[in-house]
């Protein structure tokens, strides 16, 4: 849950100018990047400036939490 707020506001920051480049953007950025990075192979910006990969992102976050929440329930029977 940590993880999906630090993910909203790094993709926040890029609305703002020169948060991204501050030392907790830069933070933000080694943290989110890496689970980011392949997103955004699969669906590049759109126009070269809007990026809906977060979106997916999200999703792909929310359906892991879904499923790891799940698997007490799988493994206890």
């Amino acid at each position: 849950m940590i993880y999906y707020w630090v993910l909203l506001i790094y993709i926040l920051m890029s609305w703002v100018p020169n948060v991204r480049q501050s030392a907790i953007g830069e933070l933000f950025a080694r943290v989110c990047e890496p689970y980011l990075e392949p997103f955004r192979r699969i669906i590049p910006p759109i126009g070269g400036m809007i990026d809906i990969s977060p979106w997916l992102a999200f999703i792909v976050l929310y359906l892991a939490r879904l499923g790891l929440n799940q698997l007490p329930y799988l493994l206890l029977g």
